[in-house]
């Protein structure tokens, strides 16, 4: 098909496909303990139906964790396999207060689609979907489609799916359309994504809860004694204070500081923290932040000092870095600077390992090509990720002759796992013409 025919193909599916992805966003699949799992298995139910709609062998896999969708077709004599990934689940909604409108039922306001999932990811499983539904029977490429349905939840069974099923997603190109564009008009491929280690740190300064009047002073209570401890992982300019991180400069993309605070939503006043370009700090620097703290709240806090106190601990690691080696500086920090003798335990819950891609040669000029035909001219960014997609890695030492796309729908104000989570339908419609083209292009590189 040429690539007239795949955007008249893609104008055409673009209704259907949008109410598909309204149909998925209406179910909240949240893989996250305490929430209704059977929505995990109504959406990997709807996930299958619309793969097998596009004429693909497709079953629903598990292997001790929540199911995920395989589908696949094979390719045409001498053409190569496309392994496409996405993920099925969502975050949790958080306070649904937050929310202009329900989060489970998609609604479009200034050319954008509200809804939990509209972006992140089930966009991304429909952007495939297009892609497919434009080819019908004349698709170029072999197809593998693989849609995860607990990588909000930390994957925790991808690597035994994928020994599992290893055979069937064995690809030479893998896209996987979990990350974002640089700009609504401005598309990119994600070149390198930090790694990271999620920690806890508890503290104990007494037996149990004492009486603050008779013994505050003194005994210094496990509140103040946490937070004296956390602020000594940041020096005085908010630079990241623990020795053996890894971190470097010179991520070569200029990013504002005005248009950073603008889409981060930083309150006026607020200083930027740490040195070195806000692309460095975001992309090949670490970064460790406090994400939550076990604490009595302030309206049933009694009198009386709190025994021990507990912090959730997130550090990005920048490509290069170890997860293992990572979490033991950490902890050798904390269990070095805990003040006034406080007994303390450090406990790792979760660990995944940065990616970096050398995004070079005919795969990635046949990707950058159909990114500047879809965007009506415009080169798409080679961009670095701050947040952590750990099983690329996977990928990577698996599949080694694989060329790796990462790709996505999003845009800087998509506002993913936030409230009011949504989908720019233009760049959308945009990031449908251009997989098509993508598809297309790596048959024509990469057939013998």
């Amino acid at each position: 098909m040429s690539e007239t025919d795949l955007r008249a193909a893609i104008a055409r599916e673009m209704p259907g496909v949008r109410a598909d992805l309204e149909n998925l966003v209406r179910i909240p699949s949240i893989a996250f303990e305490g929430f209704d799992h059977t929505q995990v298995e109504r959406s990997a139910e709807a996930v299958a139906e619309l793969l097998r709609g596009c004429g693909l062998e497709t079953e629903i896999v598990r292997h001790g964790g929540q199911p995920a969708v395989i589908g696949h077709k094979a390719a045409p004599a001498g053409a190569p396999t496309v392994l496409l990934y996405a993920h099925h689940d969502v975050q949790p909604t958080g306070d649904p207060a937050l929310w202009t409108s329900e989060p489970f039922e998609p609604v479009e306001r200034d050319g954008r689609l509200y809804g939990r999932g509209a972006a992140d990811d089930k966009a991304g499983v429909m952007a495939h979907v297009a892609a497919l539904r434009a080819f019908g029977d004349q698709l170029p490429v072999g197809v593998v489609v693989f849609v995860e349905g607990e990588e909000e939840y930390g994957s925790d069974s991808l690597n035994d799916i994928i020994a599992a099923h290893l055979d069937t997603l064995r690809s030479d190109v893998i896209v996987i359309a979990d990350s974002g564009n640089w700009d609504i008009g401005q598309p990119a491929l994600t070149t390198s994504l930090r790694g990271i280690v999620n920690l806890f740190a508890e503290v104990k300064v007494l037996k149990s809860a004492v009486h603050s009047g008779m013994f505050g002073g003194p005994v210094p209570d496990a509140l103040m004694t946490l937070a004296r401890l956390l602020t000594t992982l940041h020096d005085e300019d908010g630079e990241v204070a623990v020795d053996g991180l890894v971190g470097r400069e010179g991520a070569g993309v200029d990013y504002p500081e005005d248009r950073f605070r603008h889409e981060g939503g930083v309150v006026d006043g607020v200083k930027l923290i740490g040195h070195g370009t806000i692309t460095d700090r975001i992309w090949t620097k670490p970064a460790i932040s406090v994400l939550g703290i076990d604490a009595p709240r302030t309206f049933e806090a009694a009198n009386a000092l709190q025994p021990s106190a507990k912090a959730k601990i997130s550090v990005r690691l920048a490509p290069g870095d170890d997860p293992t080696s990572a979490y033991a500086a950490v902890r050798a920090h904390l269990e070095k600077f805990v003040p006034w003798g406080a007994q303390i335990e450090v406990t790792l819950e979760a660990g995944g390992s940065a990616c970096v891609i050398d995004a070079t040669g005919p795969v990635y000029d046949a990707a950058r090509a159909a990114f500047a035909a879809a965007w009506d001219g415009t080169q798409p960014v080679d961009m670095g990720v701050g947040g952590s997609i750990p099983f690329i890695a996977t990928f990577q030492e698996l599949f080694p002759q694989a060329a790796i796309l990462v790709t996505g729908v999003e845009d800087p104000y998509s506002g993913a796992h936030g409230p009011d989570e949504s989908l720019h339908l233009g760049e959308f419609e945009r990031v449908c013409v251009a997989e098509a083209l993508l598809l297309k292009n790596v048959a024509e590189a990469l057939t013998s």
